[in-house]
């Protein structure tokens, strides 16, 4: 549909003819309240509007009447909803509210003025506005304004977050709705809620978002979808999550599609359309974006501590083939003194190439357990590729559709435009079924069982749509699936191996209970790096903890699978990857380093400061698991009262102390912005105020624009290793980053960084 700048159409997806099918019911202002179970409940007449662009009450209707609820959870936190064909406030598999979260007793008090909603503590959590709007009259020309709902929120009891209650031209000449509800066929099919703005107010979050910093400005869609890519609007995960700029956060609390307008439609306005006849949110309260973060987590579940291992070195390529090709790379890994601690096989190590049968090829992996163990005694473990969807011949399709396994087909139709194979995938594992969960379970468990550690859960953006699945609609099914997916994946692993892992790419609300996640398919290219680090700011911005990207890139540009990567390019993003919470090499050529002899000097000393850092990583990775903080942090995090921070996306915090700005580009140059402190670099030991840019900053390729917080104590671990297994956590050291630091050559890494380990041939 073409865009008509009029928000009926453009926004809440009404039909530009107006044939009757579709109108607009507008709520009214409230006729009562009261508190009920320890919530404030308001009863709210609904009036319904004519079809046309100028909003007019449809006279000839009678009103109706549904009921909002208000609850608190603790003293941070505010939930409202409102359900048009059933109830508004139903918990889901999205929420896992903390132990310390516990619902706080409502009341309202009355006054002519103001109904106000006030906490067990007389704090004020909500009020509806009741005085009469001042009035100096002069013409009649056009109608009064309807009734609407004015009502704000004080999640915190301190900043008021009120839905947008007059964003309009004149009375019929809506931009945005405080609170209504689309009816479509004589049945209500949708739902909108707005929240007023301040002309300054920035957002960030949505989910991994390939988008600037502050997303003011931008509709986006929450429809996961396959990204081919990480630089346009498509997206892995979609979070329906923001954070804005005056430290508060909402949570919309559904898996249906919908829409989240920042700004755009209206800059007045904040506005949600969800696809269904309710709507449930949370508003979170805060001082600083970790605070208020803290709280989403606290809702939706913390991030589980990620075991040592996942720390170093992954290598994988779209794929190695056999048992043979893999000892090689292993053997050459170790020979030539690149640290790593897994091999991931991606979709070759099955019978056929991509057709997922959770089984080794016989021939070319001939003795899978002995294979893994041999791996394993090198200090390698062995993550897996597979996917949750059954293909056409595959040994388990007449097992899978007898029992209900998979969803039922009632339309044959491609379930996604991103298969690099040829494959007819019949049905989509039914996780809705538990009886289907525990039969997926099985399938890795016997993977597990021979001693393989992780299962990359890839796909699961993107479901067989035209379908029937046990218990859910399948266009409700669709966002929420990665979850369920990813959480089946994520026990079974945990309950063989002890571990809590997995490796995905879709993400939805509550998916970072299962870490971890990696940004999709990007392109080996400057931008495809830019585009990576944009998402991975948003997502850590949407409650993810751990995240990570294919180094150095996914597919080659303009040939998908054959373009050389250009040495620059890999060196840089390498870079990237050892100042990321996880580290893996993966994409469609060849992507371990003594593949690029011209640079693979300067690429091991960067692996073997990754492994010196692990103690500094796993520090900052407990804390994830704890707080509201990722390990690779947006600006924001330590500096949200700098306005500059709110629209910087080419740089980051690594946990607390590290400030990482990465040179993407082949000028070896970058504009690099200080926030408030004293720095000092990484490399040279140079000292800096901030509060600054430094223009044109050179870098060499060696090296690359790292800054420390002056007085930091970072541990670190001085010794040469090969993989995770030889380091020893009771000798770590610290490296002091006072007046006496002269750089990381002359510091008690420089053993590490200075050695210089010849290639072998």
């Amino acid at each position: 549909m073409k865009q008509t700048n009029y928000q009926l159409f453009d926004f809440l997806d009404f039909n530009q003819e107006m044939n009757g099918e579709e109108c607009l019911w507008k709520t009214c202002s409230p006729v009562s309240a009261k508190s009920e179970g320890g919530d404030v409940v308001f009863e709210l007449p609904f009036q319904k509007q004519k079809p046309a662009i100028d909003i007019e009450p449809d006279a000839s209707v009678g009103r109706k009447t549904f009921f909002l609820r208000i609850r608190a959870y603790g003293n941070k936190i505010i939930r409202t909803a409102i359900g048009f064909d059933s109830e508004s406030m139903t918990d889901s598999v999205m929420l896992e509210m903390h132990e310390t979260l516990k619902p706080e007793p409502l009341f309202v008090e009355k006054t002519e003025d103001a109904w106000t909603v006030k906490d067990s503590s007389g704090c004020v959590r909500a009020r509806l506005n009741r005085s009469p709007i001042a009035i100096d009259y002069w013409s009649d020309l056009l109608p009064e304004p309807q009734e609407t709902l004015e009502l704000s929120f004080f999640p915190d009891g301190k900043k008021e977050v009120k839905l947008s209650a007059f964003d309009q031209f004149f009375p019929a000449r809506h931009d945005a709705f405080a609170l209504a509800v689309v009816e479509k066929n004589g049945s209500f099919d949708r739902t909108t809620l707005s929240f007023s703005i301040e002309a300054d107010e920035k957002f960030v979050g949505t989910g991994e978002r390939f988008s600037k910093m502050d997303l003011s400005g931008r509709t986006f869609q929450l429809k996961n979808q396959d990204g081919q890519g990480v630089n346009n609007r498509r997206t892995y995960k979609n979070v329906p999550f923001l954070l804005s700029s005056r430290m508060y956060g909402v949570f919309l609390h559904t898996a249906a599609y919908g829409k989240i307008s920042v700004a755009d439609h209206s800059a007045r306005s904040l506005q949600f359309l969800v696809e269904e006849p309710a709507i449930d949110l949370f508003l979170l309260g805060g001082e600083t974006p970790e605070d208020v973060l803290k709280g989403y987590r606290s809702l939706t579940g913390f991030p589980g501590m990620l075991p040592k291992w996942s720390f170093g070195t992954w290598m994988s390529r779209m794929t190695y083939f056999s048992e043979e090709e893999v000892k090689t790379i292993c053997t050459r890994l170790r020979k030539e003194d690149f640290p790593c601690d897994v091999i991931h096989l991606d979709t070759g190590w099955f019978e056929t190439d991509w057709l997922c049968e959770w089984k080794f090829n016989k021939e070319r992996f001939p003795d899978p357990e002995r294979f893994v163990k041999q791996l394993r005694q090198n200090g390698y473990k062995v993550s897996l590729w597979q996917l949750p969807y059954i293909s056409r011949n595959a040994e388990q399709e007449q097992e899978a559709s007898e029992n209900n396994y998979i969803c039922k087909v009632t339309e044959v139709g491609q379930q996604s435009d991103s298969n690099f194979s040829a494959l007819d995938y019949v049905g989509t594992i039914d996780f809705t079924y538990p009886k289907a969960t525990e039969w997926y379970k099985g399938l890795l468990k016997n993977l597990l069982d021979m001693g393989v550690v992780c299962i990359k859960t890839d796909f699961g953006e993107e479901i067989h749509m035209e379908a029937e699945y046990h218990a859910m609609h399948p266009e409700k099914l669709n966002n929420i699936y990665g979850l369920l997916y990813q959480k089946a994946a994520y026990e079974i692993t945990k309950e063989v191996s002890g571990d809590g892992i997995v490796w995905a790419r879709a993400g939805w609300a509550g998916c970072q209970r299962y870490p971890l996640h990696w940004g999709g398919d990007s392109a080996c290219s400057w931008d495809g790096m830019a585009g990576s680090l944009k998402g991975g700011l948003h997502i850590g911005l949407s409650g993810f903890g751990f995240w990570s990207h294919d180094v150095p890139g996914f597919h080659g540009v303009p040939n998908f699978m054959n373009s050389v990567i250009p040495n620059d390019l890999y060196v840089r993003w390498t870079q990237f990857g050892v100042f990321s919470s996880h580290l893996r090499y993966h994409g469609t050529s060849k992507r371990e380093p003594y593949e690029y002899p011209e640079i693979a000097g300067i690429v091991r000393k960067w692996l073997k400061l990754r492994y010196a850092l692990i103690p500094y990583l796993m520090k900052q990775s407990e804390k994830t698991t704890q707080s509201g903080y990722p390990v690779l942090r947006a600006m924001i995090f330590h500096h949200p009262k700098d306005k500059m921070c709110w629209h910087i996306d080419d740089q980051y915090f690594f946990g607390d102390d590290f400030l990482v700005a990465p040179i993407m580009n082949s000028h070896n140059t970058r504009d690099v912005y200080l926030p408030e402190g004293e720095w000092i670099n990484l490399f040279t030991g140079e000292w800096v105020n901030g509060k600054q840019w430094l223009y044109n900053v050179e870098c060499i390729l060696e090296e690359m624009p790292v800054w420390v917080r002056k007085g930091a104590k970072i541990p670190v671990y001085p010794l040469h290793v090969s993989n995770t297994d030889e380091i020893d956590l009771e000798k770590t050291v610290t490296l002091d980053f006072s007046d006496n630091y002269e750089g990381l050559a002359k510091s008690i890494l420089g053993g590490i960084w200075n050695k210089d380990v010849k290639t072998k041939s």
